[in-house]
């Protein structure tokens, strides 16, 4: 039994996300905890969150919360915001603003 969070459209680039969760990847859900809480990466926050997310449908489904790992997490790259920064002689440059999507399942350990 599995227990999945999403988060869609979190206003942050991709390959930022994927350094965090390479972090947590295979570990109990308490130890993932404790390293998203004290590493100093902005992508800590969401994944904080969206980890809380996990654990809570987890023990909506009644599982045991204290045998809980991160099976498998993912992120994919969604939607860009693209936006114009003014330059010199009336050029324009472009701003690529990337979001992301993060996956996050949680299992029992036997």
């Amino acid at each position: 039994m599995e227990a999945i969070a999403k988060a869609n459209h979190v206003r942050i680039a991709p390959r930022k996300v994927k350094i965090v969760l390479d972090l947590i990847r295979n570990k109990p859900c308490d130890e993932a905890a404790a390293i998203l809480k004290f590493t100093p990466k902005a992508a800590c926050e969401p994944l904080g969150k969206l980890l809380k997310s996990a654990m809570a449908n987890a023990e909506m489904k009644d599982m045991d919360t204290s045998r809980l790992y991160v099976a498998a997490c993912r992120v994919d790259q969604g939607p860009t915001l693209k936006r114009i920064r003014p330059r010199a002689q009336g050029r324009a440059y472009r701003i690529n603003k990337k979001t992301s999507h993060i996956t996050l399942v949680l299992k029992e350990a036997e």
